[in-house]
């Protein structure tokens, strides 16, 4: 049985999107047009710069759309003028009712979660802070509410231990990849079972976590946390949009807070050789008289007192430095006495 090709519209922005795109242009699918954000200024000259599912529609020669509203007549009128078969939106925007009903085969998201768990904009982010063992990818038609729509497959992945959001945005990436070519060989060979997600009562059974959009608010450390969560918040935010803290250089009241970027904080190892535990020893001593959010440095490490335990800190940056290996940093740079992480952003 021979299956259709299908005419597709693809709409992304990000990186995450341009795998994807990839693929189905690898795939030989017919891509008869590209939707994405207006070309933003960026760098330092501020100078004009297409997004990066853009630079790969020019390459491949695919039309490409760049509306700022949705609802625009012109917009609309050259969308339909695409014939679409198919919508494929990957890391874009909420469309009105009147984009994604557009195609008689519907539209298609790929969302970075097992859903109904995260939905949301930043799923790969909180599946990490939140400890969890295992998250995934998902694909769904589009429906009125984000990301509620019914299920048409998904794939699941194991979280690694040390695994940040760059490994696992990496991962889920080609795994959606493999997702999205799979769903459009579904679609195009015929009726396909979805399966709804729960709502109502149901819903409201389900513990489930949301994936908040990032902001400056909750992606500040909370000091007062256990070694493993901060260890985890920590991961989910590197490399971007980076973990936070307000750093105070010294107790005097005057001093100013500066705004410090973390990228790995680590429980301390499990002591092993007897120099390994008289080293030990000497940390928890010194961290032992230490308020949450006190740092120290021990030779060529630096530490952190949360309201729990001792944490190493491994790389940081300062404001208007480049991320550095704390030990690098150290070389040149030295921490005062008593110098602290403010606990909560609010108190200073």
């Amino acid at each position: 049985m021979t299956t259709e090709k299908l005419r597709i519209v693809f709409m992304g922005t990000p990186e995450f999107a341009v795998g994807i795109l990839d693929a189905l242009i690898a795939d030989n699918q017919n891509i008869v047009g590209v939707i994405t954000a207006p070309d933003r200024p960026s760098g330092r000259g501020r100078k004009l710069t297409p997004s990066a599912v853009k630079k790969v529609a020019i390459e491949k020669n695919i039309p490409v759309l760049q509306p700022t509203n949705l609802k625009n007549k012109v917009f609309l009128t050259e969308l339909k003028e695409l014939n679409a078969d198919l919508q494929i939106v990957v890391a874009f925007r909420m469309l009105p009712k009147v984009v994604w009903s557009m195609p008689k085969k519907g539209t298609f998201n790929l969302h970075a979660s097992l859903l109904p768990q995260y939905r949301g904009a930043a799923p790969i982010n909180w599946a990490i802070i939140n400890q969890e063992k295992k998250t995934g990818v998902t694909t769904f038609f589009i429906d009125e509410k984000i990301d509620t729509g019914e299920i048409i497959d998904a794939k699941e992945v194991k979280i690694k231990p040390n695994e940040t959001i760059g490994s696992l945005h990496d991962t889920l990436k080609d795994l959606g990849s493999i997702l999205v070519v799979e769903t459009v060989h579904k679609i195009s060979s015929g009726p396909i079972i979805t399966k709804p997600q729960p709502k109502g009562d149901n819903f409201k059974k389900l513990k489930l976590n949301e994936a908040s959009k990032l902001t400056p608010e909750n992606t500040y450390i909370d000091w007062t946390k256990s070694g493993e969560e901060i260890n985890a918040f920590v991961r989910g935010l590197n490399p971007y949009p980076g973990a936070w803290s307000f750093m105070k250089e010294d107790t005097d009241e005057d001093s100013k807070n500066l705004k410090v970027k973390l990228f790995e904080v680590n429980k301390l190892p499990i002591a092993i050789s007897e120099i390994e535990i008289e080293q030990l020893n000497a940390i928890l001593e010194l961290g032992k008289d230490k308020v949450t959010g006190e740092l120290f440095v021990i030779g060529k490490k630096l530490y952190i007192k949360s309201s729990s335990e001792t944490l190493e800190i491994l790389e940081i940056q300062l404001p208007g430095k480049r991320r550095m290996k704390t030990k690098d940093l150290l070389n040149g740079y030295s921490f005062k006495p008593k110098a602290k992480m403010i606990v909560k952003p609010h108190s200073h």
